[in-house]
């Protein structure tokens, strides 16, 4: 038997609840360019993006919204909170243009008793004056029941009562808050059925917050019980712990409930970044759906077994949110991981250089978290032009630089089975190594030609992170010499560079450094 997929609405809240996070404040350009992009391109079935009364910023930011909004047909999809002010929210809506009004009304007994001071008769007479006028001055009206959650847990009949009170008054959608976080997908299974079951007439929503890292979960449970609609933000922003995120409510819906969205999914990172930029709040790397990172493998089995047939990939493919997958490379990437960039590259390697790669994507990966496919080409260029003789080996170094003085090095160096210490200072740091490196050559009769030209670049990215390629061209006798070093630090990579010369000129000598002279021991 089959049927039709069920539908449920989605309202983001990211512009009215996502900018009650610490420290977020968009700006009405901000506001309306986030608004354009959930509306236009997640085409989310509707957006709250204000409070009313909050400032004439804010007046400016809806206006703007709505004017756009108004242009494409998509004016009653816009929502602002208002509260009951004697139609004080009312006329700062209409003012903007707004169509619909999101009336903040008392959800639990506590609440109404505690903070207006008022019985549920009273309290009750008030929103259904405020829901009137509203309607009376042209606007749809749905209404929250502030702290539903807490309030339906205390005091069930205060929860129903008032919805008895305004169940005759048109209203479109009863949004009902986990205001607090506190609820499990249980409880807020339970409860939507029984408000349902209750007054099957009306439309509930849920609305989640995070405090527990349950609201994904709890509006997965909505919807099975037949909320209607659901809400979210972008990036889980929102006060506290944040509400649920638009991108994981969607997908979980989707993939795990089987319903009908009009969301697209291929820009939901497109507004993860936009919300992540103006926010000032960075998403974690490992977010699911829209992270940096939740399209890596790392682990070099994973990518081996996706090579041979694809072990490791799920639905959530990320090609399905237009993004690409990656094979991260470092300390654990195998052969499968190297064969994966190489195949995004272009780049074809033998078996006995693409081990010699490896080795050195490993090496590399002891000191740094990850090395960008970016950066492999430097990689392969070092260890192609590299040489298997180490006639002269840097065992340690330490160089250190500073303002208005002369920049220092101290170094021990392996030649041949000698070793020898020795210290320099210079005009900068590779410059004090270079003064260092040569006593030591010295004391073998070896002397380091010109510098000719020094080049330091990183891969494309402007990463800060980058490896660092310098390729360092020196007066050799026959002519020009060119030397390479790749390495996290920029001075240390001219440093590899210098000591590829010189393990070239032992080894052009001929006899190597068994037969160098020894001019004076070291010290």
């Amino acid at each position: 038997m089959t049927g039709q997929a069920p539908s449920i609405l989605i309202l983001d809240t990211t512009l009215r609840d996502g900018e009650q996070t610490q420290g977020v404040s968009f700006s009405p350009d901000e506001k309306t360019n986030i608004a354009k992009a959930l509306l236009e391109l997640v085409r989310v079935d509707r957006i709250e993006v204000a409070s009313a009364r909050v400032s004439s910023g804010e007046l400016a930011a809806v206006t703007n919204i709505i004017d756009w909004a108004r242009g494409q047909g998509l004016e009653g999809r816009v929502e602002v909170l208002g509260f009951v002010d004697h139609g004080r929210s009312v006329d700062w809506i209409r003012q903007a243009g707004g169509r619909v009004l999101n009336l903040l009304a008392k959800g639990s007994e506590k609440h109404c008793h505690g903070q207006l001071g008022k019985t549920l008769d009273e309290h009750a007479a008030e929103v259904r004056d405020n829901i009137r006028l509203a309607q009376d001055r042209g606007l749809g009206v749905n209404i929250y029941m502030e702290d539903w959650s807490n309030g339906y847990q205390d005091n069930r009949d205060y929860v129903y009562g008032l919805v008895e009170r305004l169940a005759d008054t048109g209203l479109g959608h009863i949004m009902l808050p986990d205001t607090l976080g506190v609820m499990i997908p249980e409880r807020v299974f339970a409860a939507l059925a029984d408000m349902l079951g209750r007054f099957p007439g009306l439309k509930f929503d849920f609305h989640p917050h995070n405090d527990y890292g349950l609201a994904t979960a709890n509006v997965l449970a909505a919807a099975q019980a037949g909320a209607a609609a659901v809400h979210c933000t972008v990036n889980c922003l929102g006060e506290r712990a944040g509400n649920a995120s638009l991108a994981e409510v969607a997908v979980n819906l989707r993939d795990h409930l089987g319903m009908k969205l009009s969301i697209d999914e291929t820009h939901l990172a497109r507004v993860s970044e936009l919300v992540e930029y103006f926010s000032g709040k960075r998403i974690a790397d490992n977010a699911p759906i829209v992270g940096e990172d939740v399209f890596t493998q790392t682990a070099g089995i994973h990518a081996d077994g996706d090579r041979k047939g694809s072990l490791y990939h799920t639905q959530l493919s990320p090609e399905r949110f237009a993004r690409r997958r990656k094979y991260a490379l470092g300390k654990l990437a195998g052969k499968a991981s190297l064969a994966k960039n190489l195949e995004k590259l272009d780049i074809s390697l033998s078996e006995e250089n693409q081990r010699k790669v490896l080795q050195r994507v490993v090496e590399l990966g002891d000191s740094k978290k990850t090395i960008t496919t970016d950066d492999l080409p430097f990689i392969i260029a070092e260890v192609l032009e590299s040489q298997d003789y180490n006639h002269v080996q840097l065992l340690a170094c330490n160089v250190s630089s500073a303002m208005d003085l002369p920049s220092t090095a101290s170094i021990r160096v392996r030649v041949g089975e000698a070793i020898h210490y020795a210290a320099g200072s210079g005009n900068g740091s590779f410059d004090a190594f270079i003064k260092a490196l040569a006593k030591v050559l010295r004391r073998h009769g070896l002397t380091l030609p010109g510098l000719i030209d020094y080049e330091v670049r990183i891969p494309k990215g402007g990463r800060t992170d980058a490896l660092t390629e310098c390729i360092i061209t020196w007066a050799g006798e026959a002519g020009p010499v060119r030397t390479r070093g790749v390495h996290t630090n920029q001075v240390f990579a001219a440093i590899a560079a210098t000591l590829r010369l010189v393990n070239i000129l032992v080894h052009r000598a001929g006899h190597g450094v068994a037969a160098l002279p020894v001019l004076e021991t070291g010290a």
